[in-house]
């Protein structure tokens, strides 16, 4: 139990640290590792798929949405000194969306997911984090999905870090 809670303190310790990190980087500004980039999250219903990555890791979002109008969002996705860790973080800057999310999957190719959160609100404007329940969204080898007909339809921030597949000599 206690080297899972280390692990797990692990792992929210990195995503801090990669989220300061690019809550710091201009949009569209990068270096080697990091970078963090600004899409449009268009309502109406639509599967619609925005993708990233650094080197030979993608992460990709894909999701259908209803209710508003467009909102800029902004995915970050970043590669650790060590290569051994990858991650992505899609949010929207504002704290809280006003669309309601159909349905989202992000995935991580290359990697095996090793931790995952998404939240219905992010902070912004003096409010906290508001996590999603555990049951509303399903973990998987290298997705992270929506449970059907028990996710509440509110997504305001994904994050997933995934361990890369490299073979150490």
């Amino acid at each position: 139990m206690a080297t899972q809670n280390n692990l797990c303190a692990f792992h929210v310790a990195f995503l801090l640290v990669f989220t300061l990190t690019a809550a710091f980087i201009p949009a569209g500004a990068s270096s080697p590792s990091t970078k963090t980039v600004e899409f449009n999250v268009k309502p109406g219903g639509v599967v619609h798929t925005f993708r990233d990555g650094v080197g030979e890791y993608e992460c990709s979002f894909t999701y259908a949405s209803q209710g508003g109008t467009n909102e800029q969002w902004l995915m970050s996705v970043g590669l650790s000194d060590d290569n051994t860790l990858f991650s992505c973080s899609v949010w929207r800057p504002q704290g809280k969306s006003y669309l309601f999310f159909t349905q989202f999957k992000a995935e991580l190719k290359g990697t095996k997911i090793e931790y995952a959160s998404a939240f219905s609100q992010t902070a912004a404007g003096g409010q906290g984090d508001v996590p999603l329940k555990p049951e509303e969204f399903t973990i998987g080898e290298s997705t992270v999905t929506h449970t059907e007909g028990k996710f509440s339809a509110q997504l305001s921030k994904l994050t997933a870090v995934g361990r890369t597949q490299h073979d150490e000599l």
